[in-house]
Order: C-alpha cells, then sequence, then structure tokens
C-alpha cells in the first residue's frame, strides 16, 4: 500500500472492533462512498497493522451491518447506503412534467450557495488541489468538445465542493441529488451548452467558484454558486420557450 491510503495502522486492545470503527467513520464522514472497493484483504491488513483473521473478523461484523457488500472474486464494496430520493417511476414522472424542474432547481441553489461558502471557509489544501484537478480537466473538455467528459468533470466538481465542506449530512444528501443530474433526469450539460453557445459561460462560472473557495472567500463563493445556479435556470427557461415558439411556428405552417 502507499502513504496516500486513508486507513490507519490499529494501535488498540479491541482490534476487530477498532477497524470496524475506523471504517464506519470514514462512511460517515463521506471519505469512503458508495461503490467504493476496499483494498485486497492483504492490502488492508497491512495498512492496519491487524492480522488477515481479525480483518475479516471486521468484515463480516460490517456486512452483517449493511455497510459493505462482499462479492467473492470480485472484492469488498461499501454498500449503497443513501438509496433513492424517488422511486424510478417517480423521476419519470418528474421528468414529464417540466415545473418540477424548478423545485428541484431552487432546492439545489440553496444547498450548493450553503456547500460553497462552507468550502470556502472549511477546505483543507488536498481539497484546493483536488478542486484545480478538476478545473483543468474542464478546461481541457471545453477545448475539445467533449460534452461527456465536460458533464462529469461538472459533476465531479460539485461533488468535490460539497465535500469540501465537511459537512457529512450535506455531501450524502446531495449525492443523491447529484444522481438526478447524472442520469439526466431533467437536462443535461449539453442542453446548456445550447444555451450558452460554446460552454464558456459555464467554465467561467464553475473558475470563479473555485477561485473563491480557495481564496477562502466565503462570501464571493456563496454568491458565484448562486449565480451559477441561476444561469441554470434561465437557460433552461430560454430552452422551454425556444420550444414552444418552433411547436407553434411548425402547426403555422402546416395550416399554411
Amino acid at each position: 500500500m502507499t502513504s496516500s491510503s486513508p486507513f490507519e495502522p490499529i494501535g488498540h486492545d479491541s482490534i476487530a472492533e477498532s477497524v470496524v470503527d475506523q471504517i464506519e467513520s470514514m462512511i460517515v464522514n463521506g471519505i469512503l462512498k458508495e461503490g467504493y472497493k476496499l483494498p485486497s484483504e492483504r492490502e488492508l491488513a497491512e495498512v492496519m497493522g491487524v492480522s488477515r483473521p481479525k480483518l475479516r473478523e471486521a468484515i463480516k461484523q460490517l456486512e452483517r451491518d449493511g455497510l459493505v457488500t462482499v462479492c467473492h472474486g470480485e472484492g469488498t464494496f461499501i454498500a449503497k447506503l443513501t438509496g433513492r430520493a424517488m422511486s424510478p417511476a417517480f423521476l419519470a414522472l418528474y421528468a414529464r412534467h417540466g415545473e418540477a424542474f424548478y423545485d428541484y432547481l431552487e432546492y439545489r441553489r440553496e444547498q450548493e450557495g450553503f456547500a460553497a461558502s462552507l468550502a470556502a471557509q472549511r477546505a483543507t489544501q488536498s481539497d484546493h488541489e483536488r478542486l484545480r484537478d478538476i478545473i483543468r480537466d474542464m478546461q481541457e473538455a471545453w477545448e475539445q468538445n467533449d460534452n461527456d467528459a465536460a458533464q462529469e468533470a461538472d459533476i465531479r466538481l460539485h461533488t468535490a465542493i460539497v465535500d469540501a465542506s465537511q459537512n457529512t449530512t450535506l455531501i450524502h444528501m446531495m449525492a443523491s441529488v447529484y444522481d438526478l443530474t447524472r442520469e439526466g433526469v431533467f437536462y443535461n450539460r449539453r442542453f446548456l451548452r445550447t444555451m450558452d453557445g460554446t460552454g464558456k459561460a459555464l467554465l467561467e462560472q464553475h473558475i470563479a467558484l473555485v477561485d473563491a473557495i480557495t481564496a477562502g472567500d466565503a462570501t464571493a463563493a456563496k454568491t458565484a454558486a448562486l449565480a451559477h445556479m441561476d444561469f441554470v435556470e434561465s437557460s433552461f427557461r430560454k430552452g422551454q420557450e425556444q420550444v414552444i415558439r418552433e411547436a407553434r411556428a411548425a402547426k403555422r405552417r402546416q395550416l399554411a
């Protein structure tokens, strides 16, 4: 294992319990997220300084508690813990009724602003580096006109900002919200680029947001986050209006 491992050596008498406690803490704090594959038994035992039998005992306890899933032949994974905020059927219903999107945006707007403000106050040097790395990815995606890479970087950036807020409730709640964006339930980044023209406005908004966070300016970070979400809402409204105009124009042409 490398020194970059988030796991630490165990130095307590109750070894298995200590392993469980450490992994539980990392799950609660959003360090280990659902789907994360734990290192192999040999690697994890080595880095935590425990015997493999004690590690297996701890893993079995975590599995009984529903915190990890052991897939034989594949490895041990952090279980899906947060679930869905909405069932697939309700998501489809939401997508068919565009007015619900504004409630989604209203909720996201406030949480994004809150997260950005906290991140500016609490982000560590490691958080700053992560944010800058993602901005570089966004810049590269924009230059190459790679919509898929841009959308994935977009979600990673917002996730990283929420992580940097160090608020565990926010981290887990927003993970479910970002699932809606990732699955394109309401819109995707390609749609915003059609409103933006080139996608440059989106890139500049994200750069301003990261600059404010890394500068430690909570007020500017919140303002940048809110401005970004306002742009998304405005773009969506313009898009909806354009769809309506085109439908009306098509009908007029048919009658003519």
